[in-house]
């Protein structure tokens, strides 16, 4: 089993990273409304288009369960520190970290 943290912090951002051998973009950013929280895209690198758009960063479950199908050879976890609350817009990246896990180990 092999697993990656994704560097975050508190704000928006968006760059690249190699998950599962392939590189994308990930955008992240604050959905500032009832019901918001931070949200994740995930897109193909150099503008090369969306694959998955607005998908809620919440504790307690692989991110990526439902989208097998795009072989992304992998699950995404949201971890909190003691809790399985979702990540509030100020800790992020402190106490809260988004994490790669290898295929078949999420």
């Amino acid at each position: 089993m092999a697993d990656y943290t994704i560097p975050l912090t508190a704000e928006d951002q968006t760059f690249s990273v190699s998950l599962g051998g392939t590189k994308y973009q990930l955008t992240v950013r604050w959905n500032d409304a009832d019901e918001g929280g931070w949200v994740l895209d995930i897109g193909l690198p150099d503008n090369g288009g969306d694959i998955l758009t607005g998908i809620p960063l919440v504790t307690g479950c692989d991110l990526l369960a439902p989208f097998d199908y795009l072989g992304i050879n992998g699950g995404l976890v949201v971890y909190a520190d003691g809790s399985d609350l979702p990540p509030t817009v100020a800790n992020l990246g402190d106490g809260v970290d988004l994490v790669f896990i290898t295929s078949g180990a999420a």
